[in-house]
C-alpha cells in the first residue's frame, strides 16, 4: 500500500477533471449498476503507462460523445475497490493502468496496459474517444 502523499496528486489528476474516486466495493458496485455509460479508471503508481494514461483520459473525456460518469480507483492504495472493480472486468486480466467503458452494466471495450504502455496520451485518448463514439 503507497502512502497518501505519494499518490494524492495522481488522484487529482483524474477528479479534477470530473472522475469519481470510488475507494470502496460499495461505491464500485453502485456506479455499475446504474444506466447509462461508465468509464473506469484503474489508476497506478506505474511510471510511463499511467503518466500518459491519465493525460489521456482527461483529453478523452473532453470529446464531444462521452460517458455519462467516470469512476477510478486506485491500484494499489484503494484495494478492496480496485478488486471489485476488476471482477466487473471478465475475461480480461487485471492490469495497472486498466480503462474499461461499460454501457449499463455491461462491459463494452477495454484498455489494458499492454495497449497503453509505450504510446502517447493522444493516441489513448484517441482509442477512447473512438469507443466513446461507438458506445455513448
Amino acid at each position: 500500500m503507497y502512502p497518501e502523499f505519494m499518490i494524492a496528486p495522481m488522484r487529482e489528476e483524474l477528479t479534477r477533471v470530473g472522475v469519481e474516486e470510488t475507494r470502496s466495493p460499495e461505491q464500485v458496485d453502485a456506479a455499475i449498476a446504474q444506466p447509462g455509460t461508465l468509464l473506469v479508471v484503474v489508476n497506478s503508481v506505474c511510471g510511463c503507462a499511467a503518466a500518459k494514461a491519465r493525460p489521456g483520459v482527461a483529453m478523452a473525456l473532453n470529446h464531444a460523445k462521452r460517458p455519462q460518469r467516470a469512476i477510478t480507483v486506485f491500484a494499489g492504495a484503494d484495494m478492496e475497490a480496485t478488486e471489485r472493480a476488476r471482477g466487473y472486468f471478465a475475461p480480461y486480466r487485471p492490469s495497472s493502468p486498466q480503462i474499461a467503458l461499460f454501457r449499463d452494466g455491461k462491459l463494452v471495450h477495454m484498455l489494458e496496459r499492454h495497449q497503453i504502455e509505450g504510446r502517447t496520451a493522444i493516441d489513448i485518448a484517441a482509442d477512447l474517444t473512438a469507443a466513446f463514439d461507438q458506445h455513448c
